[in-house]
Protein backbone atom coordinates (compact mmCIF):
# COMPACT_ATOMS: atom_id res chain seq x y z
CA UNK A 1 0.00 0.00 0.00
CA UNK A 2 1.42 3.90 -1.17
CA UNK A 3 0.95 6.02 1.15
CA UNK A 4 -0.60 7.78 -1.08
CA UNK A 5 -3.64 4.42 -1.19
CA UNK A 6 -3.33 4.73 2.97
CA UNK A 7 -4.16 9.23 3.29
CA UNK A 8 -6.84 8.12 1.08
CA UNK A 9 -8.34 5.21 3.02
CA UNK A 10 -7.99 6.87 6.15
CA UNK A 11 -9.57 10.26 4.99
CA UNK A 12 -12.47 7.86 4.04
CA UNK A 13 -12.70 5.86 7.15
CA UNK A 14 -12.34 9.63 8.96
CA UNK A 15 -15.30 11.03 7.50
CA UNK A 16 -17.54 8.39 7.73
CA UNK A 17 -16.95 8.18 11.67
CA UNK A 18 -17.33 12.07 11.36
CA UNK A 19 -20.14 11.76 9.62
CA UNK A 20 -21.65 9.63 12.05
CA UNK A 21 -21.19 11.64 15.39
CA UNK A 22 -22.23 14.42 13.48
CA UNK A 23 -25.88 12.56 13.03
CA UNK A 24 -26.10 11.22 16.76
CA UNK A 25 -25.04 14.82 17.98
CA UNK A 26 -21.82 13.82 19.31
CA UNK A 27 -18.46 15.45 18.69
CA UNK A 28 -16.25 13.34 15.86
CA UNK A 29 -13.12 13.75 18.61
CA UNK A 30 -14.66 11.84 20.91
CA UNK A 31 -14.50 8.67 19.02
CA UNK A 32 -11.01 7.09 18.69
CA UNK A 33 -9.96 5.00 15.51
CA UNK A 34 -8.17 2.46 16.24
CA UNK A 35 -6.52 0.60 13.08
CA UNK A 36 -6.52 -3.13 13.34
CA UNK A 37 -3.17 -3.90 12.01
CA UNK A 38 -2.92 -7.91 12.77
CA UNK A 39 -1.41 -10.04 10.60
CA UNK A 40 0.13 -7.08 8.24
CA UNK A 41 3.43 -6.62 8.37
CA UNK A 42 5.54 -3.94 9.05
CA UNK A 43 5.58 -2.74 5.43
CA UNK A 44 2.21 -2.82 5.56
CA UNK A 45 1.71 -0.15 8.82
CA UNK A 46 4.29 2.12 7.67
CA UNK A 47 2.32 3.85 5.37
CA UNK A 48 -0.62 4.48 7.95
CA UNK A 49 1.46 5.63 10.33
CA UNK A 50 3.32 8.01 7.77
CA UNK A 51 -0.68 9.00 6.96
CA UNK A 52 -0.93 10.23 10.54
CA UNK A 53 -2.70 7.15 12.57
CA UNK A 54 -1.09 6.60 15.54
CA UNK A 55 -3.62 3.89 17.19
CA UNK A 56 -3.43 0.56 16.38
CA UNK A 57 -4.53 -2.90 17.53
CA UNK A 58 -3.30 -6.44 17.63
CA UNK A 59 -4.63 -9.57 18.22
CA UNK A 60 -1.80 -11.59 19.75
CA UNK A 61 0.75 -10.50 22.04
CA UNK A 62 3.29 -12.30 20.07
CA UNK A 63 2.90 -11.12 16.85
CA UNK A 64 3.03 -7.26 18.55
CA UNK A 65 5.96 -8.53 19.97
CA UNK A 66 7.39 -8.92 16.40
CA UNK A 67 6.40 -5.99 15.20
CA UNK A 68 5.78 -2.98 17.06
CA UNK A 69 9.23 -2.35 19.25
CA UNK A 70 10.85 -1.48 15.42
CA UNK A 71 7.96 0.58 14.69
CA UNK A 72 8.15 2.38 17.52
CA UNK A 73 11.72 3.09 17.41
CA UNK A 74 10.79 5.07 14.51
CA UNK A 75 7.78 6.77 15.01
CA UNK A 76 6.25 8.92 18.36
CA UNK A 77 3.62 9.05 19.72
CA UNK A 78 1.95 5.50 19.20
CA UNK A 79 -0.56 4.04 21.06
CA UNK A 80 -1.00 -0.27 21.36
CA UNK A 81 -4.68 -1.89 21.94
CA UNK A 82 -4.65 -5.22 22.54
CA UNK A 83 -8.19 -6.67 20.87
CA UNK A 84 -7.90 -10.61 20.91
CA UNK A 85 -8.02 -12.90 23.68
CA UNK A 86 -5.60 -12.86 25.98
CA UNK A 87 -4.00 -15.98 27.75
CA UNK A 88 -2.96 -15.49 31.60
CA UNK A 89 0.48 -16.47 31.35
CA UNK A 90 0.62 -13.17 28.59
CA UNK A 91 -0.69 -10.85 31.16
CA UNK A 92 2.84 -9.52 31.64
CA UNK A 93 4.64 -9.15 28.01
CA UNK A 94 0.38 -7.53 27.84
CA UNK A 95 0.91 -4.68 30.10
CA UNK A 96 4.63 -4.20 28.99
CA UNK A 97 3.96 -3.88 25.45
CA UNK A 98 0.13 -2.23 25.25
CA UNK A 99 -1.05 0.93 26.22
CA UNK A 100 -4.65 -0.66 26.08
CA UNK A 101 -6.34 -3.98 26.97
CA UNK A 102 -9.63 -4.93 25.25
CA UNK A 103 -10.65 -8.12 26.43
CA UNK A 104 -10.57 -8.31 29.67
CA UNK A 105 -13.32 -11.56 30.15
CA UNK A 106 -12.33 -13.66 32.92
CA UNK A 107 -11.96 -13.67 36.69
CA UNK A 108 -8.29 -15.43 36.16
CA UNK A 109 -7.15 -12.59 33.60
CA UNK A 110 -8.41 -10.17 36.29
CA UNK A 111 -6.17 -11.26 39.12
CA UNK A 112 -3.31 -12.02 36.43
CA UNK A 113 -3.52 -8.70 35.06
CA UNK A 114 -3.15 -7.10 38.75
CA UNK A 115 -0.51 -8.64 39.56
CA UNK A 116 1.09 -7.70 36.15
CA UNK A 117 0.11 -4.35 36.44
CA UNK A 118 1.55 -4.26 40.39
CA UNK A 119 4.91 -5.87 39.08
CA UNK A 120 5.08 -3.36 35.75
CA UNK A 121 3.83 -0.24 37.95
CA UNK A 122 1.70 0.73 34.75
CA UNK A 123 -1.83 0.37 34.68
CA UNK A 124 -3.04 -0.01 30.98
CA UNK A 125 -6.94 1.32 31.16
CA UNK A 126 -8.98 -1.96 30.22
CA UNK A 127 -12.23 -3.39 28.92
CA UNK A 128 -14.26 -5.89 29.70
CA UNK A 129 -15.19 -7.70 26.75
CA UNK A 130 -19.05 -9.25 26.69
CA UNK A 131 -20.27 -12.08 24.91
CA UNK A 132 -23.24 -9.94 23.64
CA UNK A 133 -24.91 -12.71 21.07
CA UNK A 134 -24.45 -15.38 24.16
CA UNK A 135 -21.75 -17.46 21.08
CA UNK A 136 -20.11 -20.33 22.31
CA UNK A 137 -17.31 -19.75 20.27
CA UNK A 138 -16.49 -16.37 21.05
CA UNK A 139 -14.75 -14.49 23.93
CA UNK A 140 -16.62 -12.75 26.35
CA UNK A 141 -17.85 -12.94 29.71
CA UNK A 142 -22.04 -13.41 29.48
CA UNK A 143 -24.00 -10.74 30.00
CA UNK A 144 -25.45 -12.84 33.27
CA UNK A 145 -21.72 -12.81 35.08
CA UNK A 146 -20.86 -9.18 33.92
CA UNK A 147 -21.60 -7.10 37.38
CA UNK A 148 -20.12 -9.95 39.53
CA UNK A 149 -16.68 -9.68 36.68
CA UNK A 150 -16.53 -6.09 37.19
CA UNK A 151 -16.72 -6.02 40.57
CA UNK A 152 -13.73 -7.57 40.39
CA UNK A 153 -12.11 -5.83 38.48
CA UNK A 154 -12.71 -2.91 40.29
CA UNK A 155 -11.55 -4.77 43.54
CA UNK A 156 -8.31 -5.54 41.86
CA UNK A 157 -8.05 -1.42 40.89
CA UNK A 158 -8.05 -3.02 36.72
CA UNK A 159 -8.05 0.46 35.29
CA UNK A 160 -11.66 -0.07 33.46
CA UNK A 161 -12.13 2.20 30.62
CA UNK A 162 -15.56 0.68 29.37
CA UNK A 163 -17.37 -2.72 27.59
CA UNK A 164 -15.58 -4.27 24.38
CA UNK A 165 -17.98 -6.15 21.99
CA UNK A 166 -18.23 -8.20 18.75
CA UNK A 167 -22.05 -9.03 18.02
CA UNK A 168 -22.85 -11.90 16.24
CA UNK A 169 -21.85 -12.30 12.72
CA UNK A 170 -24.35 -11.47 9.57
CA UNK A 171 -27.04 -10.54 11.91
CA UNK A 172 -27.95 -6.50 12.26
CA UNK A 173 -25.78 -5.43 14.44
CA UNK A 174 -27.53 -2.23 16.33
CA UNK A 175 -29.78 -4.01 18.97
CA UNK A 176 -26.74 -5.47 20.41
CA UNK A 177 -24.31 -2.18 20.20
CA UNK A 178 -27.41 -0.85 21.88
CA UNK A 179 -27.34 -3.52 24.54
CA UNK A 180 -24.01 -3.28 25.37
CA UNK A 181 -24.53 0.87 25.71
CA UNK A 182 -27.10 -0.04 28.21
CA UNK A 183 -24.99 -2.23 30.00
CA UNK A 184 -22.40 0.69 30.28
CA UNK A 185 -25.02 3.21 31.00
CA UNK A 186 -26.11 0.54 33.91
CA UNK A 187 -22.99 0.30 35.28
CA UNK A 188 -21.56 3.94 34.85
CA UNK A 189 -19.40 3.53 32.26
CA UNK A 190 -18.94 5.57 29.72
CA UNK A 191 -15.96 3.46 27.61
CA UNK A 192 -17.61 1.83 24.32
CA UNK A 193 -14.99 -0.31 21.95
CA UNK A 194 -17.83 -1.23 19.56
CA UNK A 195 -18.08 -1.54 16.02
CA UNK A 196 -15.43 -2.47 12.95
CA UNK A 197 -14.86 -2.34 9.18
CA UNK A 198 -18.35 -2.83 8.11
CA UNK A 199 -20.87 -1.28 10.80
CA UNK A 200 -18.16 1.12 12.70
CA UNK A 201 -20.72 3.78 11.10
CA UNK A 202 -23.81 2.00 13.14
CA UNK A 203 -21.93 1.86 16.24
CA UNK A 204 -20.77 5.67 16.58
CA UNK A 205 -24.53 6.73 15.93
CA UNK A 206 -25.09 4.30 18.88
CA UNK A 207 -22.28 5.80 21.20
CA UNK A 208 -18.94 3.72 20.38
CA UNK A 209 -15.86 5.60 21.99
CA UNK A 210 -13.71 3.77 20.13
CA UNK A 211 -14.09 1.66 17.06
CA UNK A 212 -11.84 -1.35 15.57
CA UNK A 213 -11.01 -0.53 11.75
CA UNK A 214 -9.00 -3.30 9.84
CA UNK A 215 -9.93 -4.02 6.72
CA UNK A 216 -11.19 -0.30 5.19
CA UNK A 217 -7.43 0.46 6.07
CA UNK A 218 -5.78 -2.31 5.09
CA UNK A 219 -7.62 -3.72 2.16
CA UNK A 220 -8.75 -7.54 2.46
CA UNK A 221 -6.39 -10.06 3.77
CA UNK A 222 -4.68 -12.68 0.96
Amino acid sequence: MSLDDASIRLAEVREKIARAARIAGREPADVELIAISKMHDVAAIRPLLDAGQRVFGENRVQEAVAKWPELRETTSGIALHLVGQLQSNKAEEAVTLFDAIHSVDRSSLVEALARAMDKAGKRPPCFVQVNIGDEPQKGGCAVADLPVLLAEARAADLPVAGLMCVPPLELEPAPYFALLAKLARDHGITGLSMGMSSDHETAVTIGATHVRVGTALFGARA
